[in-house]
């Protein structure tokens, strides 16, 4: 195992630590043995845990000697973004300040979730600060690296979830999405994402960023573990009041049985322009191959990404408020001065962002009557290099910290499901495309994900470093 770990699924290591052909303490050694070697070159992580992780491994071991069932993810190494609680660890949520905090009292609910399905935590994983960010570009713990190309930026504001799995160092990673945050990584570091639908899964004991707009969910390098891990991580939390309750709806198991008839669909109009053109040719490659031939135009686009802008600088601004008087010298500059700006927004401005969202989930709600899923880039271009500032689109000299999520805030926007599947088109950098599904559906999220990883369109290798 430890010679393949950097090619095993979380699936298929919970199947052999199960059936006790590995113990999950070697799977761990393995693990961090590749953290080790690959961290001063990726810098995907910011804290370690190693004591509770050795512990767990041995845990496990103990109870599958005693004949005792194990869990659904018995062994599978994962880590999470720093803004989740781990016991003992201050939150940094990618800052400076908030490393001032005292440790964490207990987990957040995701974490101990995944645990109780006997997954190993090995540690936190650097992000964007206060997740305000698309690139991965830390300005306290350095940049998470692309794995396929150390040059290029890991997209935020998960960076450091995107990262960890794509270099092997970790099958399974957990990050947030408010604007685009699970999407943009997975699209630039060629891995899979899931952002499950607004109020799905728990938020207890995570730093926020957007309450109205913040979303959780995993990072993997195939469609089963992403089912996997969500699986395990459903449920009602009295301590996470956003939280929606609903049935409990596993997803691996049907897995690859709910394709045929869907009604598939290619987003046209605002989700073909402000992209280079292999953005758009990994779309077009995803719905070939699932015989997709129709285009929807998602009608006023523009102005939902214009809104969710207005709501999150808002509300990112006045979450802020006491650090950014108290301590602005501790900040990002660049973080800094976007939530100072958001400081100065009127509240019509965002009464009327708010008004239009609920304007808007009703036309998208009324186009999932006639559509399934509905296929979109996830970025409009490949990871750009560490440091670069702008990018040319359309003609247009553009910021690339605000507009790589150009096509992923629309969605985020209102609370959709959507499945991050990674495309290659040649030997360069991946590209990403958006599986969209109606709200609850990310049953159907993941099917098409599956069946576009089934027909060898996408795929997520480990990064040869």
């Amino acid at each position: 195992m430890a010679a393949s770990l950097a090619t095993a699924h979380a699936h298929e290591i919970a199947a052999a630590v199960r059936a006790g052909t590995v113990p999950a303490r070697a799977v761990l050694e393995a693990s961090l043995a590749r953290i080790a070697a690959l961290e001063p070159q990726v810098n995907a992580f910011t804290d370690l845990t190693l004591a509770r992780a050795r512990a767990k491994a041995d845990a496990i071991d103990a109870a599958r000697a005693e004949g005792r069932e194990l869990g659904r993810l018995a062994g599978v190494p994962f880590a999470v973004k720093n803004l989740f609680d781990i016991a003992g660890l201050a939150t940094r949520a990618g800052s400076k300040i908030n490393r001032d905090l005292p440790p964490a009292q207990a987990d957040a609910t995701l974490v101990a979730r995944l645990e109780a399905a006997d997954a190993v935590l090995v540690g936190g994983l650097n992000m964007g600060e206060y997740a305000y960010d698309f690139t991965g570009e830390n300005a306290h713990d350095g940049p998470s690296r692309n794995p396929h190309h150390l040059g290029h930026m890991s997209g935020g504001s998960s960076g450091g979830s995107g990262a960890a799995v794509a270099a092997g160092e970790v099958p399974l990673a957990l990050g947030s999405d408010t604007n685009g945050s699970i999407r943009v990584p997975s699209a630039l570091c060629g891995i899979f994402g899931l952002k499950p639908t607004f109020g799905r899964l728990s938020r207890a004991r995570t730093f926020p960023f957007v309450s109205a707009l913040d979303h959780l969910g995993p990072f993997a390098r195939c469609p089963t573990d992403l089912a996997l891990a969500y699986d395990a991580m459903q449920g009602e939390d009295p301590d996470d009041p956003s939280l929606i309750p609903r049935p409990y709806a596993p997803v691996g198991p049907r897995l690859g049985e709910g394709r045929d008839g869907l009604r598939i669909a290619v987003a046209g109009g605002y989700f073909r322009t402000k992209g280079m053109p292999d953005c758009f040719a990994a779309v077009d490659a995803a719905a070939a191959a699932l015989g997709a031939d129709r285009i929807v135009e998602i009608p006023e686009a523009a102005r939902a990404r214009a809104a969710a802008y207005v709501i999150t600088a808002a509300e990112g601004a006045a979450l802020h408020a006491g650090r950014l008087s108290a301590r602005p010298g501790d900040f990002d500059p660049a973080v800094r001065d976007r939530l100072i700006a958001g400081l100065a927004i009127p509240a019509a401005w965002v009464i009327a962002a708010q008004r239009f969202r609920r304007h808007f989930r009703l036309t998208m709600l009324k186009l999932f009557e006639e559509v399934d899923v509905i296929l979109a880039p996830a970025t409009p271009c490949r990871a750009p290099e560490l440091g670069q500032k702008t990018f040319v689109l359309d003609g247009e000299t553009l910021l690339v910290r605000p507009n790589l999520g150009l096509f992923t805030q629309p969605i985020s926007f209102i609370g959709l499901p959507v499945a991050a599947v990674p495309v290659w088109l040649d030997d360069g950098l991946p590209l990403g495309v958006q599986v969209i599904a109606p709200p609850w559906r990310e049953d159907l999220a993941l099917e098409v994900a599956h069946a576009l990883a089934e027909a060898g369109v996408a795929r997520a290798p480990v990064a040869q470093l």
